[in-house]
């Protein structure tokens, strides 16, 4: 007989201000006990299977458009403006999903590959010489904006234009959503307003770009909106910079303190793919997300009412020791069975997937042949762990420079 989550007796488990190994202790006691926790703010699933069942689920729906009213905000400008793919659910994600999928291809993302390697070698080149760098500042933050700008069909003067509205627009995430909305409001209205005068050029001068793929998108004489079209460019440089930054950077600081496994990649190229799933299932720079039920919900004979938010620990099920075997090992050869899900799952899963992969592919492939005999220069500076895409601030590194530097 299902019972009511709110009669369950759950401890609290609290992963606010917790680093990687207390997190994972936590959730390794918390699995021990029951297959679901209570939070401060609701409850959540931290195994694998429920995770993925969880996000697959559609009677959960994201929580992304809670958190202005989380944050004690009721009037938002911005989902008044527009609501975004990230937060829609039903139909009409549904069906944007179905329009724009042949525009986030895999076969879409390798077209962008050389320009990807050009990037990173360009930022390479300005600190291989010194035989040292801060990962963060020199390669992590001004790699994917190029890569967005390029994708979008901006020119290369606008990429700074791109970086600062990202950088405001990111804000959103940073837990102090009173202070920061007017800045993110403002750097969103710049930037849709960027979009539409560059979607009105496309129109009439179509490219090998996604807005003009996206203009072209038609399904059964369906057709995206100009709105529609902004927003899913605002989704796409919201979703497909700062986590890049991020995972890099977590990427490269995991490889610091596994350096057998960088000099492994270095010599071994074709470990790319791999170094990119192990890295994100390892160290991933979303460790959660969340969801809302639209209705009551019952799932392994409980129920949960309408309204419940329910977080799921993408850390949790990247180390369910169910599903992996030694979890807790990182080894870039490992032919694991599972799947990370840093990039989540169902619905939501990240459009952007198939562009994060060869980002990350290309710039691991690089910096391990170009920065041979990595280390850390110093202690890492970590992000807030109240910031939901997570990563270092400061990574200083040192490594062998080419020889005659």
């Amino acid at each position: 007989m299902a019972v009511s989550v709110h009669d369950l007796e759950l401890p609290v488990t609290d992963l606010t201000d917790l680093d990687r190994n207390e997190t994972l202790a936590v959730l390794a006691e918390a699995r021990e006990g029951h297959w679901l926790a209570r939070t401060p703010l609701g409850y959540m699933v931290f195994r694998h299977e429920d995770v993925t069942a969880i996000l697959r689920d559609r009677r959960f729906l994201s929580a992304l458009s809670l958190l202005p009213r989380m944050n004690g905000i009721e009037d938002d400008p911005m989902a008044q403006r527009r609501p975004s793919i990230l937060s829609l659910d039903g139909d009409e994600h549904a069906r944007l999903r179905r329009l724009v999928a042949g525009a986030f291809t895999p076969k879409s993302a390798d077209r962008l590959r050389p320009f990807m390697r050009d990037v990173v070698n360009g930022l390479v080149d300005q600190v291989v010489d010194d035989g040292r760098c801060d990962l963060v500042a020199d390669i992590c933050e001004p790699y994917p904006i190029p890569i967005i700008c390029e994708l979008l069909g901006a020119p290369k003067e606008d990429w700074k234009l791109f970086s600062n509205w990202a950088t405001d627009i990111f804000r959103i995430f940073n837990g102090d959503l009173a202070n920061d909305l007017p800045r993110i409001n403002a750097a969103s209205e710049e930037l849709d307003e960027y979009v539409r005068a560059l979607i009105e050029q496309r129109r009439n001068d179509p490219r090998d770009d996604l807005l003009s793929d996206l203009i072209a998108a038609e399904e059964a004489g369906d057709r995206l909106s100009t709105d529609e079209m902004i927003g899913l460019a605002d989704a796409v440089l919201m979703a497909g910079t700062d986590t890049t930054r991020n995972q890099l950077a977590c990427s490269v600081a995991l490889f610091a303190e596994h350096p057998d496994q960088w000099a492994l990649l270095g010599r071994r190229p074709d470990l790319a793919r791999r170094a990119v799933e192990e890295s994100m299932r390892y160290l991933g720079a979303v460790r959660g997300t969340a969801r809302v039920t639209a209705e009551d919900v019952e799932y392994r004979d409980v129920v949960f009412p309408a309204g419940t938010l329910v977080s799921t620990s993408l850390v949790g099920a990247n180390f369910d020791n169910e599903v992996w075997d030694e979890p807790k090992r990182f080894d870039i050869t490992a032919e694991r069975t599972a799947t990370q899900m840093t990039f989540g799952s169902g619905i939501h899963f990240c459009l952007g997937a198939s562009l994060a992969r060869a980002e990350l592919a290309e710039a691991l492939t690089i910096l391990s042949q170009r920065m041979p005999d990595l280390a850390l220069d110093g202690p890492i500076t970590w992000k807030p762990l109240s910031v939901g895409i997570w990563g270092p601030a400061r990574l200083p590194l040192r490594f062998t420079p080419p020889a005659g530097s």
